[in-house]
């Protein structure tokens, strides 16, 4: 963020009870540099945490933005580029590039280099094209005040306030280019699998009054069966027994079919 070539930039920095040394850095970063810094005594989560810096903010984009991540040099002056004229884009993002610990690019899944796309709320709903990468999001701060902000009762931030951008009629435009790097290491949210399945379905209750509530949850239910099967057999049981038999497809099949069958007594 520091390095951006875009230079009306105000940075906000939230401690959220960290425990392992961020805060001694961040006191001596902020005698180089110029941004505001703010404590937490007790963690309150996310949504909270992005809620609090939404109530600070004075600039008409927000880019929520976690710390273990890289931004390419021009993300926000190519972003705020391309939404300035578009009052019905809500949300804009790019594609992501993976690294290490260590800020290593990571060559077997370096890129997703994905093509422009515009998402409604049907899209992301029913998954329909590929979603917009968290580490990428710029919202219009008027739209995240029109939704309330983040849900505080929600887990997984970034889904729910993109469903709730476009449930209320605006698109999220994805760019075809790299605008962030994504860092994988050991305590990644994504890894926790049980976690990421229980928080997209409490996501999806939120929107329970959609039509295709029921069509949604069960489409997200057979692709996790599927990429579960060998990696979580467990996981992939519990979400079967909830997946109802008039919902099963060729996903439910090939899933079963991964899965050990029961020796014969």
């Amino acid at each position: 963020m520091l390095r951006q070539s875009h230079s009306n930039i105000e940075i906000q920095v939230i401690d959220d009870a960290s425990s392992d040394g961020s805060a001694e850095l961040l006191l001596n970063l902020r005698k180089r540099k110029s941004f505001d810094l703010y404590f937490h005594k007790d963690n309150i989560g996310p949504s909270c945490t992005f809620n609090e810096a939404l109530a600070r903010a004075r600039g008409e984009f927000i880019v929520p933005f976690g710390s273990d991540d890289v931004m390419m040099p021009w993300r926000v002056e190519h972003q705020i580029a391309h939404m300035i004229d578009k009052p019905e884009v809500g949300i804009c993002a790019g594609n992501i590039e993976t690294i290490d610990d260590r800020g290593r690019v990571l060559q077997k899944q370096r890129r997703r280099d994905l093509p422009f796309r515009r998402l409604n709320f049907d899209d992301l709903f029913l998954s329909k094209k590929p979603g917009p990468p968290a580490p990428t999001l710029m919202i219009r701060k008027d739209i995240l005040l029109e939704v309330g902000g983040f849900n505080q009762r929600i887990r997984l931030e970034d889904l729910y306030i993109e469903l709730a951008v476009t449930r209320k009629g605006y698109f999220i435009d994805v760019l075809g280019e790299v605008l962030a790097q994504y860092r994988i290491h050991p305590t990644n949210t994504c890894k926790n699998k049980r976690f990421m399945v229980n928080s997209v379905l409490e996501t999806y209750a939120c929107f329970s009054d959609h039509p295709d509530y029921a069509k949604a949850c069960a489409h997200y239910r057979n692709s996790m069966l599927l990429k579960y099967a060998r990696r979580d057999k467990a996981l992939a049981r519990e979400i079967l027994a909830d997946l109802p038999f008039r919902a099963w497809n060729m996903k439910t099949l090939r899933g079963i079919w991964r899965l050990p069958q029961p020796l014969e007594e």
